[in-house]
């Protein structure tokens, strides 16, 4: 007989099997329905705020623990899980405390309490990432708060600063190219707000508007000395491309500052996975489909160093595939955020979808 029974977040144990699906406030799947509970999920959904979960007990009808794994599938599971690296952990405390420090500086961007605001910030986030011995991020948990502007620098700071490590950047370095990334849509705040959120296409003129905000950004910091040359070059060239395609001067990839080669790819794909007024957010997998489609004009290895650090589908996470089986992803394959390896949870068949033979298997969900 199988049992469902709603219990708090905080009595909820490595193992146990969820009974329902778990959504945040937008509709967006933390986790499904029948997946096993590690400790790194159920940390990831406590840092969502999540306070409840329904969870499954009992055994099925052959007698078998109760879990959606055959017994096929269990042993494949057994024998070919590897588990995720060490990803970047944002506790909830400290996410609420990232959100206020970034939410206040952005509301009163006070030029001589910026640098003391963003490096406490910046910090916080070190200790996340350098010290803690992060070396990848589970892009699905990123997000601090709800609201955009905010929310969105964070995530910039934290994907950019990750990249950074990965591409041997010193401490010193991480932690500037944080600075920007928490920094780089400052301009923002001197934008009408009517054009800033307006819930319909930008005309020609107002998107010109709207693209002055980096030269704003760099134009609050240039002159406080606290703030390096470094961060606020990568302030203003964060929507410059390689090929010439970007904003606000059109720099070629050897004018562009190697901290906004990395912001881009990090601004572009947060971007491209919130909602905002005039669009719905694409998935995590679209998003990252959209980013290899831009190859031209984004620095090839801090796209590669994305793809390489990114985990898209977490270790024990369930997906949907295209050929109608349900899968649990047992291992990562490196640089190939897109095609884990799998194993249907009810066939026990391993798909190893960067290999040939399953290059028309794709992940839905």
């Amino acid at each position: 007989m199988v049992h469902y029974i709603n219990i708090p977040i905080s009595k909820a144990k490595p193992g146990m099997i969820l009974g329902s699906a778990v959504e945040d406030r937008l509709g967006r799947h933390l986790a499904e329905s029948g997946s096993m509970l590690t400790a790194f999920v159920i940390d990831g959904l406590k840092n969502y705020g999540v306070q409840t979960l329904t969870v499954r007990f009992g055994r099925d009808e052959e007698g078998e623990a109760d879990t959606i794994l055959s017994p096929a599938a269990r042993v494949a599971v057994m024998r070919l899980r590897e588990p995720d690296p060490v990803k970047v952990q944002l506790t909830a405390s400290v996410k609420q405390q990232v959100s206020k420090g970034i939410e206040y500086m952005y509301t009163v961007p006070d030029n001589k309490l910026m640098a003391g605001t963003v490096k406490s910030i910046t910090l916080k986030l070190m200790n996340a990432i350098v010290r803690n011995k992060a070396v990848a991020l589970n892009i699905s948990e990123l997000k601090t708060s709800d609201e955009y502007t905010f929310n969105h620098s964070v995530d910039v700071a934290t994907i950019s600063m990750i990249i950074a490590k990965a591409e041997g950047m010193s401490e010193h370095e991480i932690a500037e190219i944080g600075s920007a990334g928490l920094l780089h849509d400052i301009g923002k705040t001197l934008i009408p707000p009517e054009i800033l959120n307006k819930p319909a296409k930008l005309t020609p003129e107002e998107f010109e508007v709207i693209k002055q905000h980096s030269r704003l950004s760099y134009d609050l910091v240039k002159k406080n000395p606290e703030i390096s040359l470094s961060v606020a070059m990568a302030m203003l060239q964060h929507h410059e491309k390689t090929d010439g395609s970007g904003y606000p001067v059109g720099a070629m990839a050897n004018l562009i500052h190697p901290y906004a080669k990395i912001m881009a790819v990090a601004d572009i794909y947060d971007a491209l996975v919130s909602t905002r007024p005039y669009k719905k957010a694409y998935t995590p997998g679209e998003a990252v489909d959209i980013l290899l489609g831009m190859s031209s004009c984004l620095d090839m290895r801090a796209l590669q160093t994305f793809m390489k650090v990114m985990v898209l589908y977490p270790v024990d996470s369930l997906v949907k595939l295209s050929n109608g089986e349900t899968a649990r992803v047992v291992k990562q394959n490196a640089n190939l955020l897109l095609r884990p390896v799998v194993v249907g949870v009810k066939s026990g068949k391993v798909y190893d979808l960067s290999k040939i033979e399953c290059a028309n298997i794709l992940i839905r969900s």
